[in-house]
């Protein structure tokens, strides 16, 4: 009977689960790329594999129904793991991991360069349809707070008033 109750159980929520939807991750080259030919803001996660705030956006704010609709729809998504190993060549330079020093990880440049050298991780960048950088929020965001700053980007509310302003309305 237990048996029997357990697979009901899992059976009754594998469409409540399964079908989540996600945003739609790419890599920082797929971005830029889809940008030549598609034009839209670029949203990069920058993110490490030892970041328990980055974990927990994943786990909550990254899976709320709204952000993934809104983020889907306005934006190329981006994972970027600022320890990455990848070479990656964007607006004329080539960018690396110098690797490791002193036992710990090696920041990629690209994760230096998009950041302005403040590393904190989870990093939120936003980029024009130019692949120009617009500005970096950082810090965990729960999802009531952070749809607000996508909007403010996605409808390009930031070319007309500040955030403060946006948000009173």
């Amino acid at each position: 009977m237990k048996k029997l109750l357990i697979a009901f159980l899992i059976t009754i929520s594998l469409p409540i689960f399964g079908n989540a939807q996600k945003i739609n991750w790419m890599t920082f080259q797929e971005a830029v790329k889809l940008n030549e030919t598609a034009p839209k803001k670029i949203f990069i996660d920058v993110f490490t594999d030892w970041c328990g705030w980055c974990k927990r956006m994943d786990q909550t704010t990254f899976i709320n129904k709204e952000v993934v609709d809104y983020m889907n729809e306005n934006f190329y998504a981006v994972k970027f793991d600022a320890e990455m190993n990848d070479t990656i060549f964007f607006s004329g330079y080539k960018f690396v991991n110098e690797g490791n020093k002193n036992g710990r990880k090696g920041t990629h440049q690209l994760a230096i360069s998009l950041l302005q050298g403040k590393m904190s991780y989870p990093s939120y960048v936003f980029m024009n349809e130019k692949n120009q950088l617009l500005t970096v929020a950082p810090g965990y965001m729960e999802a009531k707070d952070f749809l607000p700053v996508l909007k403010y980007f996605g409808t390009d509310a930031y070319l007309k008033q500040t955030y403060q302003d946006f948000i009173k309305k």
